[in-house]
């Protein structure tokens, strides 16, 4: 932060005396430091939700286990009540068998004596303690015998609960687990592992046919899928699967979550203000440095009108000159373009101030745009007789009167004509045309060169600040990058249009469009 804050209150001054590498130094150092950032956050992140839906997995996993258990002891409870019931008749059929007649005998395992009783259950109980005496010497004998039986009767009990769990897979699954109470399940073990979402589940067999399913259960739809055994105990060929979605699932993990998204967003934010920052420190940079080049080039240029004025002033000093007329006019004329001249580099400096303004202020008058761009022609024609080159005018426009400002009007002209002659060919002669015509209530002038154009990937940002087109080898061409980019915005400010048609190796096209003067 506190580098973002020393380069945010750079001044043109600090801009300037900092090295280059020492930007770029500063912005590979917050670079890294951003990206480690945004790799310890993510991490945390990944790490957060990797445990939530661990956690997530186990508690589903535990609560399916929960149902399957709870399903067996209900098939357990079922087998035990059948049993209960048919103990219960066979309790009901002995008192019943009570009064009816039978007949007992037990024989010693020597087979040396013989215990015989015969008669009704009632009969044998009133006649009982009349025979104690005589079974007391046979009691250890029957005691031996009824322990071999219950040892006997133990084991056929084992083999009937063998038999009965064995047979329970053959009961449909429907009956077995019914839906609604595996929905009744399912919610209560969830509720109680504290996972209160809404479910979908689904019965499957062995091959994946399914048995039943809730109205909305999507597998496809809803991601992970939770499985667990019905019944664990069934053959493996008679086996069911219970398994469930949560269609809210992902909402659930990523709520967990939530307070990372603002952290992620201050980094984000902080991230565009430091981009800016450098953004316009580079942009300071080099703004600061074209000022001072610029100024550095504008003092060689105004020696030049200000030595031959100042020749001017000494030859009219002259007696002899001042009593010729033609040496007069021609002192005059030399005056008056070296003037034009000297201004025209005083306005391209005022041009760089024009960049540091939303809007530009506008002094609007009727003007007409022949007679301005004549004057424009005329001046110019000097320099471009300088290079062995031509200009022509054809002003053919019937209606010319715009409201401009007429400064800014012909420094847009001076520019584009500027320009077609840094821009020449050195092949062949410089030819530059300018016209004017009516077009609907419209006034189109035409800036036309024979110079070396400008390729079409370039022609959609010449217009943009500081954008200069590659000369290829040539070092002499000097510039900024601000003179279309001031046109540009000069004819946006007077209400006009300006595009440009060109064809490398050719030649370009600049044309203007402004309203009329209504």
């Amino acid at each position: 932060m506190l580098m973002l804050l020393a380069l945010a209150r750079m001044n043109n001054k600090g801009v300037y005396a900092m090295k280059k590498s020492t930007i770029w130094l500063l912005t590979i150092i917050m670079a890294c430091t951003f990206i480690g950032l945004l790799y310890v956050q993510i991490m945390y992140m990944e790490n957060m939700i990797k445990m939530r839906n661990e956690q997530f997995s186990e508690v589903v996993k535990r609560s399916l286990y929960g149902v399957s258990n709870t399903l067996e002891q209900d098939e357990t409870k079922h087998y035990l009540e059948e049993d209960l019931e048919r103990l219960s008749n066979f309790y009901t059929d002995f008192s019943s068998s009570r009064s009816k007649s039978f007949e007992y005998s037990l024989k010693s395992s020597d087979g040396s004596s013989d215990f015989r009783i015969k008669g009704t259950l009632n009969a044998i109980n009133q006649e009982g303690s009349d025979n104690i005496k005589d079974l007391s010497d046979s009691y250890s004998n029957m005691q031996r015998v009824l322990k071999g039986q219950y040892l006997y009767q133990q084991g056929i009990l084992n083999e009937v609960i063998l038999n009965m769990l064995a047979q329970s897979s053959n009961r449909p699954i429907e009956e077995r687990a019914d839906s609604a109470v595996v929905r009744k399940y399912l919610a209560v073990e969830l509720e109680s592992n504290g996972l209160d979402l809404p479910f979908d589940f689904a019965l499957v067999n062995r091959n994946g046919a399914v048995v039943y399913q809730s109205a909305n259960y999507r597998p496809e739809e809803n991601g992970n899928v939770y499985s667990q055994v019905v019944f664990p105990n069934d053959p493996v060929n008679k086996m069911n699967y219970l398994r469930v979605t949560f269609p809210t699932k992902n909402d659930y993990i990523f709520s967990s979550i939530k307070f990372m998204i603002p952290s992620f967003a201050f980094s984000f934010i902080l991230l565009a203000v430091f981009l800016y920052t450098i953004i316009l420190a580079f942009r300071q940079k080099k703004l600061t440095e074209m000022k001072n080049d610029f100024i550095n080039n504008m003092t060689h240029e105004f020696k030049t009108p200000i030595s031959t004025i100042s020749l001017a002033a000494q030859m009219l000093n002259d007696d002899s000159v001042r009593k010729s007329g033609m040496m007069m006019q021609h002192i005059s004329t030399v005056i008056n373009d070296e003037t034009k001249r000297l201004r025209f580099q005083v306005e391209k400096v005022l041009q760089m101030s024009m960049f540091d303004r939303q809007k530009a202020t506008l002094k609007l008058q009727e003007i007409d745009a022949n007679a301005a761009i004549a004057n424009v022609v005329n001046t110019y024609k000097i320099k471009v007789e300088k290079y062995g080159g031509k200009i022509t005018s054809s002003l053919d426009a019937e209606d010319s009167i715009v409201n401009v400002d007429e400064m800014h009007f012909t420094n847009v002209i001076f520019n584009l004509l500027d320009n077609a002659v840094k821009y020449r060919r050195e092949d062949v002669a410089l030819e530059l045309g300018v016209s004017t015509r009516n077009v609907g209530e419209r006034l189109e002038i035409v800036i036309s060169d024979n110079g070396i154009g400008i390729k079409k990937e370039d022609q959609k940002k010449i217009f943009e600040k500081f954008f200069r087109v590659s000369t290829g080898n040539r070092h002499d061409v000097k510039g900024f990058g601000l003179g279309l980019a001031y046109v540009h915005k000069m004819i946006v400010e007077l209400k006009g249009d300006i595009r440009v048609e060109s064809e490398l190796g050719v030649g370009s096209k600049f044309i203007i469009t402004l309203p009329l003067l209504k």
